[in-house]
């Protein structure tokens, strides 16, 4: 088949040099407003070169995969339907939730497929932490804890455009949760603070936070991002029951050194970036993606399950700035 990039960047490059390897890819047609990263992915992956989206729409692509800055997604998106091409789209559906609803609004009914890039939901240990709980291995939860720390903050331009730590970074954390336990989250509870990168403050965002999240059958959910963590790409979820626990990530590239006497785990090389520890991830995601446009199975991770995510993050952030619990019926319109 022959999938269409919009977005050259750092992700786009990566997903042009995944989908390149993929058997089911026959040819791709790439896309960016900066020529040179476009010129760069078709001398080094075979692509053709379309110089807008409409032209390469107009390419006779089967599949577009967006990975322009989240700015562009929510026309890129509307452009991807209307054109009646199964689009993937890395999250999030837009800067803010009410635009990411208003794209549902506008495409609900089109039929054409979308995946929004949850990449987590295709870790291996991410899907072994699913099915343990949904077989009830674990007995009844009481308690989940979910990690994500970045070790190194992102330039100033992307943090401002971000939207913010919860709708950017801790967004994968809250979709684990609800994809990983099967429940809902009903209030949160947030907050954070800055000690490290200043510009992240002047864009009236928070570089480390912590939130606790209510689950609908009383699950307490405990989730902590920072933007600096010095010795590595740090995700985990440890999930806590009444006949046994589990934990995601807790391999001998943790990037955590342990203080006990003579203990050497873990003794690997720390993960060093999140395309370094999702490597696979990516891989699957992508190669789901080609059996949707392929029609041999529905999107795994749909507009409105991406929003239920980012319906949590508006939540802490409402709450960290109110200092206060916030329910998820309050911020919610849909």
């Amino acid at each position: 088949m022959r999938i269409g990039i919009l977005g050259l960047g750092r992700i786009g490059a990566f997903h042009a040099e995944t989908l390149s390897g993929l058997d089911a890819v026959t040819s791709l047609v790439v896309a960016d407003p900066v020529a040179d990263a476009a010129k760069a992915a078709a001398e080094r992956y075979g692509a053709e070169v379309a110089d807008s989206p409409e032209a390469l729409l107009a390419a006779g692509v089967d599949g577009l995969v967006i990975a322009a800055a989240t700015d562009a997604h929510p026309a890129l998106i509307r452009a991807g339907v209307a054109a009646g091409v199964p689009v993937f789209c890395e999250k999030p559906v837009a800067r803010t939730i009410e635009e990411g609803v208003a794209v549902l609004d506008a495409v609900r009914e089109s039929g054409v497929p979308i995946q929004i890039g949850f990449n987590r939901r295709f870790d291996a240990g991410f899907l072994a932490a699913r099915a343990a709980v949904r077989a009830g291995e674990l007995g009844r939860l009481h308690t989940v804890r979910s990690t994500t720390l970045d070790p190194a903050p992102p330039p100033a331009a992307y943090v401002a455009a971000s939207g913010g730590i919860f709708r950017d970074c801790s967004v994968h954390d809250f979709d684990m949760i609800r994809w990983v336990t099967g429940r809902e989250v009903t209030e949160v509870y947030a907050a954070g603070g800055n000690r490290g990168a200043a510009y992240i403050a002047e864009a009236g965002d928070a570089d480390t936070t912590s939130a606790v999240l209510t689950l609908d059958d009383g699950t307490i959910a405990v989730v902590s991002n920072s933007r600096h963590n010095a010795r590595g790409h740090d995700v985990r979820m440890e999930l806590l029951g009444f006949a046994d626990s589990l934990a995601v990530g807790l391999d001998d590239r943790l990037p955590i050194r342990s203080a006990e006497p003579g203990v050497t785990f873990p003794s690997g090389t720390p993960h060093d970036f999140f395309m370094d520890r999702f490597t696979d991830a990516y891989r699957a995601e992508l190669t789901a993606f080609t059996e949707v446009v392929a029609g041999k199975r529905p999107s795994p991770c749909t507009i409105e399950e991406a929003l239920e995510a980012g319906w949590i993050a508006e939540a802490c952030t409402l709450s960290l700035r109110e200092h206060r619990p916030v329910p998820l019926a309050e911020v919610r319109t849909g």
